[in-house]
């Protein structure tokens, strides 16, 4: 098994697949998007503090999540259903494919789970002639 993930690997990952490039949308947020270009579409964005997700224990609002989009309903609901990952969502995104996550806990991940995670947040944002070559027919 490979090493915890950590925050740097994230960009690691999102510029290790094919035509990513970081942008912005909501406004200000960073966001990985692809294909490259103005028809870019986010599949990874830094989400900024909000009242909508706050630490139940502390009260305070998370100030490093990472929205991850999933390929539909039931990726999302698997991934935050598995006890063993540290991915959750919020009533803000109900009806949202995605997937919130603190940075600080990505470590509860492997690099390789992590990898598996975000190369499927590509996949469902990229271009399907992309995906194919890039991760073949299976």
């Amino acid at each position: 098994m490979s090493r915890p993930a950590r925050p740097e690997d994230v960009d690691d990952i999102c510029r290790g697949l094919p035509e990513v490039e970081l942008g912005i949308s909501w406004g200000d947020r960073p966001t990985y998007k692809v294909p490259t270009g103005g028809k870019g579409k986010g599949f990874l964005l830094f989400r900024a503090p909000h009242q909508s997700a706050v630490d139940p224990e502390s009260g305070e609002m998370y100030d490093d999540l990472l929205v991850i989009m999933t390929a539909d309903a039931a990726e999302k609901e698997a991934l935050v259903a598995d006890p063993s990952l540290p991915f959750f969502t919020i009533d803000h995104f109900r009806s949202f494919n995605a997937v919130l996550v603190q940075q600080s806990r990505l470590g509860e991940m492997s690099r390789d789970e992590l990898a598996e995670i975000l190369t499927d947040a590509w996949a469902a944002k990229a271009p399907k002639a992309l995906v194919r070559k890039h991760l073949g027919d299976g």
